[in-house]
């Protein structure tokens, strides 16, 4: 089997802004998986410097990964749990390359992803598109652009989070979740959620700092709308310690490191009767698509990483009328633009 990698070059339709700062373009890295009889696997890594990854440290990670790939493509757990022996961490990295195997497997039986898992795709929920930071006039000019969707994501932690909502409410009615960024402390979290109840808001994610979960947790007692975990939970490990202080967790295939650490985060989650969001980076459809295959089994989907996206290279999964769509074709079902 052999590894080939190459860097995407994104950029998005506006400045993409959220509490941590501002972008309009991401580079995230493609890998092909081929095995000896030309079969290709596609992933695709989205790192961020959040979590201690760049475009570089991908593509030096892959190196070291490419002297541990499987022979036998069907050996999935085997296959990831040699990746994280090999070199730990490098989660983006790690996701692609299981993204990559799965897609790999799926063609050589010739079914799509999701009924490797025992999936039904008609069972996706309803994606939410995101509306970054803004002034008052593009942020409902976004509003209008994403007219299709039912459901808006807004991003907030700036001073002016009351005139975004206020600018948002101007235009339209409906359904509004926000995401902090980590961008209060506790004080403006507690603060912020009655006028988060006077605008409609109905999920509140990550508002505050990662390692704050006894604040998670007062925020949570004060809070009479769901919170959710993004940035405190990145594997498996994380859900444990934040039990009784959310209500839910957001999985980011660019934060677990495989298809299979999130399929576990999902059922810890459920043991622990927490609700369960799919989420993503700025990424093409090659990792949006890997992303949407494990939909089926949750909550909320937050999947518009590649709708944001100027111009998409690849064509997969795709959002109707706000209801989450999956390829039919084998594998992760995506073509090349």
């Amino acid at each position: 089997m052999r590894l080939l990698a190459e860097v995407l070059e994104l950029k998005t339709r506006h400045p993409f802004i959220i509490a941590r700062g501002s972008q309009d373009t991401y580079r995230t890295v493609q890998v092909r998986l081929i095995d000896d009889d030309g079969v290709e696997g596609w992933g695709e890594a989205a790192p961020q410097r959040f979590y201690g990854e760049t475009t570089e440290t991908v593509l030096e990670a892959l190196q070291v990964y490419a002297t541990v790939l499987p022979t036998d493509p069907f050996h999935l757990e085997d296959a990831e749990a040699g990746f994280e022996m090999a070199l730990h961490g490098n989660n983006s990295a790690r996701a692609a390359l299981s993204a990559a195997l799965h897609d790999l497997a799926g063609k050589r039986l010739g079914v799509p992803v999701y009924r490797l898992f025992g999936l039904d795709a008609a069972k996706c929920p309803l994606s939410t598109f995101t509306i970054g930071i803004d002034t008052a006039e593009r942020i409902q000019m976004k509003v209008r652009e994403a007219e299709q969707y039912p459901v808006l994501k807004v991003k907030l932690g700036t001073t002016d989070d009351r005139a975004i909502l206020s600018a948002i409410r101007d235009v339209t009615s409906k359904e509004l979740r926000v995401d902090a960024n980590c961008g209060w402390t506790r004080k403006q979290a507690i603060r912020m959620l009655p006028l988060l109840e006077e605008f409609g808001v109905t999920v509140l994610e990550q508002p505050l700092e990662p390692t704050d979960l006894e604040g998670l947790g007062l925020v949570r007692q004060e809070a009479r709308i769901p919170i959710v975990a993004d940035e405190s939970c990145l594997t498996a490990a994380d859900i444990p310690p934040l039990v009784g202080k959310v209500d839910g967790i957001n999985i980011k295939l660019a934060k677990t490191g495989s298809l299979r650490e999130a399929v576990r985060m999902i059922a810890i989650a459920r043991a622990h009767h927490l609700m369960v969001m799919v989420g993503c980076m700025i990424e093409s459809s090659i990792g949006i698509t890997a992303a949407a295959q494990i939909c089926p089994l949750v909550d909320i989907c937050d999947l518009d990483g590649a709708a944001l996206l100027a111009r998409d290279p690849y064509v997969g999964a795709t959002i109707d009328g706000g209801r989450l769509r999956l390829p039919e074709g084998p594998g992760l079902g995506l073509s090349a633009r």
